[in-house]
Formats: C-alpha cells, structure tokens, sequence
C-alpha cells in the first residue's frame, strides 16, 4: 500500500484537497439546491482528465503563484 507524505501541504496534495472539496460541494449542491450544481462535478472531471493528460491545470498554476511548491519536478 502506497501512502503519501502529509507533513506537509505540497502543491499536488492541495490540488487533489480542492478537486475532492468542489466534487463533494457540488454533489451537496445539486441534491440539496438545484440539480444545476452537479455540472460543478462535470468541471472538476474534466480538469482532472486534462491534468492527467495534458499536464496542464489553471489550479496548479494559480497554487504555485500563492506560493505552494511542487513536490515532484520535471
């Protein structure tokens, strides 16, 4: 079993923390509000699988300008 480091909070752990948070925040949007909020998810999906594949993510580079440092380097 795989466990990663939470000593401290390292750029790639904050953005998985903000993608778990909207996800969980949509999913009690949209039961609770409107149904409209579950494209939250939508969003967060498909920021992932780009990430994933691109290594592109508006987060990660709004993160890094607040100051958080990557973990892993190219």
């Amino acid at each position: 079993m795989f466990l990663a480091s939470t000593k401290t909070w390292y750029l790639e752990r904050v953005v998985f923390f903000i993608a778990g948070l909207f996800s969980l925040v949509g999913v009690s949007l949209g039961f609770f509000v409107s149904p409209w909020w579950y494209l939250l998810n939508l969003l967060v999906g498909v920021n992932l699988v780009v990430f994933s594949t691109t290594g592109f993510c508006p987060m990660a580079i709004l993160l890094n300008k607040l100051g958080f440092e990557p973990k892993v380097r190219d």
